[in-house]
């Protein structure tokens, strides 16, 4: 029997949890499994029903209010006027594809690739992060002339062919390209070497060597510079540096999948791969990018992608559509305007101090560790020797959700919430958010 997939069945509704619905909710269920089918997944034991959203908050159906701690796709806040607004007003007047002259899409591109390195200077648009993964791996094959692809030992990058032959975190029943090599993650709380950074440029080199011992030219590495799949592990700024060096002598090439990381998500820089000082040769992009309409993006040198395009066309029907722009631009500006850069990096800041006060009170909070608004809060069963406490986090988030508090588990144990909430999170939602930790720890006798 297959594994369970990490990010897909770790906190997941299951048939056994069914007995204990109220009507309502069972026979949406119940509904849910009939029309939809199997593969799909519910959070939590007794899935939360939702009707509305506004900027960081959630309601049910009931009318219960809560606080929104794991949805970056609604990067700005759910429901923006901005976008809201953005949106309608594009859709009144035209909603069709990029094979006719439109200025949004070009007005946008110009402001996006300002925000990155003067390298990075083409831009492509697709409807989902699984699409720009996808054809960011077909350009690094163009460019490098070789096939095989490193990625981290529980990435996650896309559901199509190409990207969840490379997302491990998909678990066992889906299996790995043979191109594809994975490399341990790069965790500073686990890892014992008196440089992570060049531990984990090692750790790159040994598989492209092996890809070589088996005759597979190495084309890249692609990762999530955060590496939230893997626990969240952004820490120390930098260390990716000499991984991509690297990448870089060996021939192959850098995408930096930043569909979680970017967009001021850090606050230390727009990107995330910036907190690092690195360029890379493509980046991708997602959902938060239009606050949940479904936009993607493909940045790219222009060297690296004419390999691809020169040689290739490339059309994805309703990539860069005017609405999607609108949503995208409206996104951008709002960052912008608002200074939701440094917002991120006040307020996550605050936050992680915070949550560094519940570490020094409970001795099962390994290790709390973040950039701006996204933070990993990693649950052990013994600090000395760091044990993943798997069944210790789960039974944390549902009481979480008993006190109004939606948030989700990460890495590779299942034993890290990871607390990405939108940009709209305040400082006085600091307090609902710790304080709710703080009970729920003490509830289950920690």
């Amino acid at each position: 029997m297959a594994t369970r997939s990490t990010i897909m069945d770790t906190n997941s509704f299951r048939a056994e949890h069914a007995a204990a619905l109220d009507a309502d909710v069972r026979k949406l269920t119940d509904k849910r499994s009939k029309v939809l089918g199997e593969s799909y997944r519910l959070f939590y034991r007794k899935p939360v029903h939702l009707v509305r959203g506004e900027g960081q908050y959630l309601w049910d159906a009931a009318g219960e209010k809560y606080l929104d701690v794991y949805n970056n796709v609604a990067s700005i806040g759910h429901c923006h006027p901005a976008v809201i607004e953005a949106v309608t007003q594009q859709m009144k007047m035209l909603n069709t594809h990029t094979r006719y002259l439109h200025e949004r899409i070009l007005d946008y591109s110009e402001a996006l690739l300002a925000t990155t390195p003067a390298a990075i200077d083409r831009a492509m648009y697709m409807c989902t992060g699984s699409e720009a993964n996808d054809l960011a791996i077909r350009v690094a094959r163009a460019y490098s002339g070789g096939t095989g692809i490193i990625v981290t030992q529980e990435a996650y990058h896309g559901t199509s062919d190409l990207t969840s032959g490379a997302s491990p975190a998909l678990g066992s029943g889906q299996p790995l390209a043979a191109t594809t090599r994975l490399v341990p993650p790069p965790d500073a709380y686990r890892v014992d070497a008196p440089d992570l950074g060049e531990w984990f440029a090692d750790q790159i080199q040994q598989q492209i060597d092996d890809m070589q011992a088996h005759g597979i030219k190495f084309a890249g590495f692609l990762a999530d510079s955060i590496f939230s799949s893997d626990g969240v592990l952004p820490n120390p700024p930098g260390f990716l540096q000499k991984a991509i060096a690297r990448v870089h002598a060996n021939g192959g090439v850098f995408i930096a999948d930043e569909v979680q990381p970017g967009f001021a998500r850090t606050g230390d820089a727009f990107w995330g791969f910036a907190r690092h000082g690195v360029v890379p040769d493509i980046v991708t992009t997602g959902k938060p990018m239009g606050n949940g309409i479904p936009v993607s993006g493909l940045l790219a040198k222009s060297e690296v992608l004419a390999a691809f395009s020169d040689e290739i066309p490339y059309f994805n029907t309703f990539g860069g559509n005017p609405v999607a722009m609108a949503a995208a631009q409206a996104v951008l500006q709002v960052i912008q305007e608002e200074g939701l850069q440094e917002h991120s990096r006040v307020t996550g800041a605050k936050l992680l101090a915070e949550l560094c006060k519940l570490k020094d009170r409970y001795a099962c909070v390994g290790d709390v560790r973040g950039a701006g608004l996204f933070i990993g809060f990693e649950l052990v069963s013994d600090t000395d020797n760091k044990t993943p406490d798997k069944a210790l986090a789960l039974d944390l988030i549902e009481k979480l959700r008993d006190h109004h508090v939606l948030t989700s588990v990460a890495g590779p144990y299942g034993n890290v919430l990871k607390l990405r909430p939108p940009l709209a999170f305040q400082e006085q939602d600091i307090d609902w958010l710790v304080g709710a930790l703080d009970s729920s720890l003490r509830e289950l006798g920690q």
